[in-house]
């Protein structure tokens, strides 16, 4: 058994790594602070945003509302303390500010009047609110709340319980194509629908109806009469996991009308401020693992849909339009960064001086989120890879500007490992391969340095040279860690990412291998002391490696695949899995699917392995973990299996389970490091 104690371990190691170096522990963890949402002021020149905070005593992400001003003065909380306050919306005239709060017990929707900062509940509601979006008149908020519906049941003819007989309990009865969910466990009867209720307060009044969720991005017509959004509503919508179309519901009838029907999935659709124009997303749904999503634009009514930026071969996200309804601002992702662009109604695009990232924490996988304010300008998530998201401003004149230092007091004394690019040509086809470097603390190119491979899941994900708590934690212990995009990965446009289509793992391992050796070459890498870890896809990638090769000193195996055939039919999403990750149905495939398990190769196993996974993962099941864990032990291959309380496929969702992980891995490692190494 590995005993650990894992703050202390830290500590103690990140004393004999550099006696001089002040570097970042697991205890760290818990005062990094980021930022969330935003909302910008419809007239004045400022923007409020979501503070959030890793909160060590409620070990979760602690939500406030602060403001800030463009040139980054007047930085105050709004509304602060130990509740959480999120998802700020600004009424139309700028006079009022919509938020979600859990101030008294429960998730219900308040109004804070700015010119006197009195606030009110105004909801009284069963469910949590999301999609929260104001009507242009302001009278209204329109909101998605999950609705309970009457749950399947089957008649069963039990015999009369005794009185005072102690008897297991009423059996649940599931005859749903989706009965489950990753973070969210078996799935209670009941759909998500749209409701209004006043902005003065009020009751909620649902105005969807039927057996469909329906659910993301709402958008108003300009006279407030109609709600925009996107659902499948077609009956057989559960077998569909991609198809969606654009609808509208009449606020008063609650009559909907088809806007687009199309093959494959619209949505994200956003009105533009004048009222005539609607702009979406859209996918040309052919079936590939990995697809990305172009924007269209269309008439109110759904007539002359036209598309602006449908050549585009990088994952586009989160469409705005500018003030003037000339154009559409979006975000996509480029060689493992987040990029802003803006595309006018010509289908002129022109790429913005602005790089998003910091909202993922734990891993360096591209992030970010901006909204335009009201002068033309972005305010914007700021990627950095020192620190995690902080608040900047893109000017009309294209300057940029970070306007917030969120984590100054806690990593700007600390010795943070330097991070730098590296790019290798793949021995397979002499393809560039992306990856990127962190290099320890007061690095020293004339000594040998143990060496982290960390994997990135997905598999169609990308990394970047983006903050890491993960990475930053391995680099204080004196590790050089590395991560890459190898084929699969998104960013490099749908035919690198196709790559691996019906064809995962492959080459994906060449490529990793390639740029293990690449660092190698470098000089200062001690091949002695090579390690492997990653999660999901990333967890998948590093069983399969150890299964090519022996040399690696120890691996860790996060809530990974390890059988292709049982995660099929166990995983939350295999009505989507089995259309788009495989060639066909697992019980007409088990040759191929066999073939590319990493329990195929565990016969050739001889790394020290440690498996990792949350224990309420239903993403990748523990059972995937428990297969490899048990096939090692009867292997007699020295392993270990740690299963994280509380954790969903996100393990890092709660605080001390991102450390719990993070000193797992580091310890498991410190373990098989050569003693000469100390």
């Amino acid at each position: 058994m590995l005993s650990l104690s894992i703050l202390a371990l830290s500590s103690a190691n990140a004393e004999k790594q550099d006696s001089k170096a002040n570097v970042l522990t697991l205890s760290d963890v818990f005062d990094i602070e980021y930022v969330g949402a935003m909302a910008v002021h419809p007239k004045n020149d400022y923007v409020v945003y979501e503070r959030r905070a890793l909160d060590i005593m409620a070990d979760s992400t602690r939500i406030n509302l602060w403001q800030l001003n463009s040139d980054g003065s007047n930085h105050r909380p709004i509304l602060s303390g130990k509740t959480n306050y999120r998802l700020p919306v600004f009424s139309p005239d700028g006079s009022r500010l919509a938020y979600v709060s859990s101030s008294e017990g429960d998730n219900q929707l308040y109004m804070r009047w700015l010119d006197t900062g009195q606030t009110a509940r105004i909801s009284n509601l069963a469910h949590s609110p999301s999609s929260i979006s104001f009507s242009p008149d302001g009278k209204w908020l329109a909101f998605v709340m999950f609705t309970p519906g009457k749950p399947s049941s089957l008649a069963i003819d039990m015999p009369k319980k005794p009185k005072g007989a102690k008897w297991a309990g009423n059996a649940t009865y599931i005859d749903n194509l989706a009965y489950r969910s990753d973070g969210a466990g078996f799935l209670p009867a009941g759909y998500s629908q749209i409701y209004v209720v006043p902005s003065e307060g009020g009751s909620a009044r649902q105005i969807t109806q039927g057996d469909y969720h329906h659910d993301g991005q709402l958008s108003w017509s300009q006279d407030s009469q109609h709600i925009i959004f996107s659902s499948d509503r077609h009956p057989d919508w559960q077998r569909r996991p991609l198809e969606s179309d654009i609808y509208q519901v009449n606020v008063k009838t609650g009559d909907i009308r088809a806007l687009l029907e199309r093959a494959g999935p619209e949505f994200a659709p956003v009105v533009s401020p004048d009222g005539d124009k609607i702009a979406f997303l859209q996918v040309d749904d052919r079936k590939l693992a990995s697809q990305n999503a172009q924007i269209y634009v269309m008439n109110s009514d759904g007539s002359q849909v036209k598309g602006l930026a449908t050549k585009q071969d990088r994952p586009i996200s989160n469409i705005q339009w500018d003030n003037a309804g000339k154009g559409v601002y979006f975000s996509y992702d480029d060689h493992g960064k987040k990029k802003l662009a803006y595309v006018d109604l010509n289908g002129k695009i022109n790429r913005l001086n602005a790089s998003l990232g910091g909202q993922s924490l734990g891993r360096p996988y591209t992030s970010g989120s901006y909204i335009v304010g009201n002068k033309g300008e972005i305010f914007y998530t700021q990627a950095n890879s020192q620190r995690p998201a902080e608040l900047a401003l893109l000017a009309s004149n294209g300057e940029t500007k970070r306007l917030t230092r969120l984590n100054q007091d806690v990593l700007g004394p600390k010795d943070l490992a330097k991070v730098r690019s590296l790019t290798v040509k793949s021995s397979v086809d002499k393809r560039s391969i992306e990856a990127w470097l962190a290099l320890p603390p007061n690095f020293d190119p004339e000594k040998k340095y143990p060496l982290i491979l960390e994997i990135h899941g997905g598999p169609h994900a990308a990394y970047g040279p983006q903050f890491s708590l993960e990475v930053q934690l391995m680099a204080a212990k004196g590790y050089v860690v590395v991560w890459a995009n190898p084929r699969g990965s998104t960013s490099y446009g749908e035919e690198f990412a196709n790559l691996i289509h019906h064809n995962y793992p492959s080459e994906d391992y060449n490529d990793l291998i390639d740029v293990v050796d690449g660092v190698i070459e470098e000089g200062y890498v001690d091949e002695e002391q090579l390690f492997v870890t990653g999660g999901s896809g990333g967890g998948t990638l590093t069983a399969w490696i150890i299964g090519k090769t022996d040399r690696f000193k120890a691996a860790v195996v996060a809530k990974p695949v390890i059988n292709w055939l049982s995660f099929s039919l166990t995983a939350d999403g295999y009505a989507y899995f089995t259309q788009y990750w495989m060639p066909g149905m697992p019980w007409e495939q088990v040759d191929h699917l066999w073939k590319h398990s990493p329990l195929s190769l565990v016969g050739n196993v001889s790394t020290p392995t440690m498996l990792l996974t949350g224990e309420q993962d239903y993403r990748t099941p523990m059972s995937e973990t428990e297969q490899y864990y048990q096939a090692l032990q009867l292997r007699n291959i020295d392993s270990a299996m740690v299963r994280i309380p509380k954790a969903s496929h996100g393990i890092a969702a709660r605080p001390s389970n991102l450390v719990q992980k993070v000193g797992y891995i580091l310890a498991w490692f410190e373990k098989y490091k050569p003693e000469q190494a100390e």
